[in-house]
This record gives structure tokens, C-alpha cells and sequence, in this order.
């Protein structure tokens, strides 16, 4: 997986008193990479909420940040407001 910055990301946070600086959920010790760990096993969410100290809308927030950080980063354009795929 690509290297995200978590810290724009409001349902983390990182204390080097937890868990090493691990990226945790908020106001928890829980990792933000377990949750996708038991993703890749299978593990569905219902049984992550039930596993573990999150809450759906936590791992939400999660999976939708790590989605949009993945989006392509926006095409640059020209002096003229055009953008140029294939200059001569």
C-alpha cells in the first residue's frame, strides 16, 4: 500500500506513549493496520466492530480517506488552461 499521510486523516492520531507512534484510532490504542490486515483474512467489518474497540463510522472514515488519497492527483494545466497529454 502506498504511503499515506495519516495526519490528515481525523479519525487517527499518533503518540509516541501508544503503541510506539503507531497510528491508532482516536482516543484508542487500536491500529489503524489491523483494520486492513483482518480486511485482506477476510474478516468482514461487523465482526472487526465486534473484535475490536471501533466503531463502524471509524473504520469508515478510515477506509474512505485511504480511497481518496489514492484518487489520481489533479492534471496540471498550461499558461494557456490546457492541458497538453502529449507535448511536441
Amino acid at each position: 500500500m502506498a504511503n499515506l499521510d495519516w495526519s490528515q486523516c481525523p479519525a487517527v492520531e499518533s503518540a509516541p506513549d501508544r503503541r510506539s507512534g503507531a497510528w491508532v484510532f482516536r482516543d484508542t490504542r487500536m491500529p489503524v493496520a489491523t483494520i486492513f490486515e483482518n480486511l485482506e483474512l477476510g474478516t468482514s467489518l461487523d465482526e472487526i466492530v465486534e473484535q475490536y474497540d471501533v466503531t463502524r463510522e471509524q473504520i469508515q472514515a478510515v477506509l474512505e480517506f485511504a480511497a481518496r488519497s489514492l484518487d489520481a492527483p489533479p492534471v496540471p494545466t498550461s499558461a494557456t488552461g490546457v492541458a497538453d497529454a502529449h507535448p511536441v
